[in-house]
């Protein structure tokens, strides 16, 4: 018997990546990065009352699952969301699925799936993967991470599925039921558009988007050199920015390209040639983010010296650029 045919394809993010897969296969021609715009996900946020090891929370986009929600939501598509308690139901619904000839989405622990390098583990437990078949006792999975398709053995996966803590899968498997046979793409990219800039310009929570990049840069500026142990303290929050920003999930800059790209896209189901102009003002401030990295991780590594005020100063620069792509943006689609 013939292995299950999937069309997998490496993408910048998982959750964009694995929603995009599904769609396609049910015959659906989206792109992740029009996946991840009309979602309206992207985001800036500083919320210092969820902690991480300690530290508070930063985040480039909204919560997971809010790509797949917001995503089908605006379309139109119609979605079936399944969550098991019991482990060995959970399995047997997947195996049903998959004997259907049914790929579907499945939400997972990144450290439990034995295909991840030991090095690129860690406990978050709401990555997403495409599983599509079995064969030989295996599962065979369209993982966006990664070029190739992969494969687990059932107990793997089943502990990826079913591990315990924050953002807990619970056996979660997704799939879509129904899409509309004719999709409106102009109405989907203006309120997504409309939502997203809304968010990031004129949120009141002094704690989110272009209010919340510059509670930050005060922050940072109000810190200084201090005894020892505060030194210590800011260094490691400056860290935890870094790592926050480049190596969860795609990354606050990542987040700025795949948003450029899906302006591009935009730009022509609206006939809007602006949109090309303001998608690479979004490209530019991704650039700055990457730059605000490497300055935080180079004095982290005592390889420049620790100046709070060239980051503070950084990040007030990518808040200014953020500020003006997106009330550039806001304009433009008010036109449309």
């Amino acid at each position: 018997m013939n292995a299950p045919v999937f069309d997998h394809r490496q993408t910048a993010h998982c959750e964009s990546g694995t929603i995009s897969a599904l769609l396609r296969h049910n015959g659906m021609d989206i792109s992740e990065p029009m996946a991840f715009g009309i979602s309206g996900a992207l985001l800036y946020a500083y919320i210092p009352m969820i902690k991480l090891g300690g530290l508070p929370l930063l985040a480039y986009r909204s919560r997971p699952g809010n790509i797949i929600r917001g995503l089908t939501r605006r379309l139109g598509i119609d979605m079936n969301f399944e969550r098991y308690r019991d482990r060995e139901a959970g399995m047997a619904a997947l195996d049903k699925h998959l004997a259907e000839g049914r790929p579907v989405g499945l939400q997972t622990s990144v450290y439990w799936l034995p295909y991840f390098p030991p090095d690129m583990r860690f406990h978050f437990n709401a990555h997403n993967l495409v599983a599509y078949g079995r064969e030989e006792g295996e599962y065979l999975i369209s993982d966006p991470t990664f070029e190739h398709p992969v494969r687990s053995d059932r107990q793997s996966l089943q502990q990826a599925r079913f591990v315990k803590g924050a953002l807990a899968p619970k056996g979660l498997i997704y799939y879509p039921r129904q899409i509309p046979s004719q999709l409106d793409w102009r109405k989907a990219i203006r309120h997504a558009v409309r939502s997203n800039t809304g968010m990031m310009l004129h949120t009141p929570l002094p704690i989110i988007g272009i209010r919340g990049m510059r509670g930050v840069s005060r922050k940072l500026r109000k810190m200084d050199q201090g005894d020892a142990q505060s030194r210590e303290a800011n260094k490691l929050l400056i860290g935890h920015m870094v790592r926050m920003q480049e190596e969860i999930g795609t990354g606050g800059a990542g987040f700025r390209f795949l948003y450029a790209s899906f302006l591009q896209e935009a730009a022509q189901h609206l006939d809007a040639p602006e949109l090309e102009a303001i998608s690479r003002q979004f490209t530019d401030t991704g650039d700055e983010w990457r730059r605000f990295a490497l300055y935080a991780a180079k004095m982290c590594k005592g390889r420049m010296e620790l100046n709070y005020g060239v980051l503070a100063d950084q990040l007030l620069l990518v808040a200014d650029m953020e500020q003006s792509a997106h009330r550039a943006l806001r304009s433009a689609v008010a036109k449309r």
